[in-house]
């Protein structure tokens, strides 16, 4: 394991307690950070809605040196954190990440665009029922779907529900962020988790990105969707935990 701080982002609509029963169950030091307009991370310090805007806000919470965790959205800002700072970055873990959330002619392995709209559509109606629709999406497949569920409810629960104006910010970045090329050029040590049943971003997505990275490990959790260090939470400890053992 290794001696310097985890430090992990959450997904879209969610916020940093999403990482408590980590953060229980870790050894070490869990710093899990906000993203903007979520949790305590205010929308203001954004001056665009993009991947880099908030990369911006989350750089100067950066420990100097640390391992460095991202779920989901937060997998893609921890990709370009890391492309971006690879100095202060020892290790790198995607978990359920793509490096493009919206299929297009050449990728497959995306939420339709038609999918995602619909999600930017409803948020504009009630923004409140599209969240809670979007969390029976992320552990949906899963074994123990029902109590993974109610954990993330309580997370949001807890910090009353991100800003609706930063709900509409993340979708847009999904739409927008293509990570393919940059994928090549992060060549710190990787692990990509996966869930086996992820209903969000496609398993295979993850085995692409981990092909593409220059020194990164494929693992995919079976029984598991979008938040499997909640679902299977032995599981994602034992796999990085053995990762963060090569450090030492």
């Amino acid at each position: 394991m290794s001696p310097l701080p985890l430090v992990c982002l959450h997904g879209w609509g969610l916020n940093r307690q999403v990482f408590d029963g980590l953060r229980a169950r870790w050894a070490g030091t869990v710093l899990a950070l906000d993203l903007p307009g979520h949790g305590g991370c205010a929308m203001e310090g954004c001056v665009a809605h993009t991947l880099d805007a908030w990369v911006d806000v989350l750089l100067p919470q950066l420990p100097s040196r640390c391992v460095l965790l991202g779920w989901s959205l937060g997998g893609q800002l921890a990709l370009r954190l890391a492309q971006r700072e690879p100095a202060r970055v020892e290790r790198l873990v995607l978990v359920a990440t793509t490096p493009r959330f919206v299929a297009g002619a050449d990728w497959l392995l995306g939420m339709a665009p038609a999918a995602l709209q619909r999600f930017a559509d409803g948020l504009a109606r009630d923004w409140q029922a599209t969240l809670a629709e979007f969390l029976l999406l992320q552990v949906r497949g899963s074994r123990d779907a029902a109590e993974a569920l109610a954990q993330l409810q309580q997370t949001v629960a807890a910090q009353g529900g991100a800003d609706p104006q930063a709900l509409a910010a993340g979708l847009q970045i999904l739409r927008d962020s293509d990570l393919r090329s940059a994928a090549t050029t992060v060549t710190l040590p990787t692990l990509v988790l996966s869930g086996q049943h992820d209903r969000v971003t496609h398993p295979d997505a993850g085995a692409w990105l981990a092909n593409a990275l220059p020194r990164a490990r494929y693992v995919q959790i079976a029984r598991a969707g979008h938040a499997p260090f909640i679902s299977h939470q032995d599981d994602f400890c034992a796999h990085l935990a053995d990762f963060l053992a090569e450090a030492a």
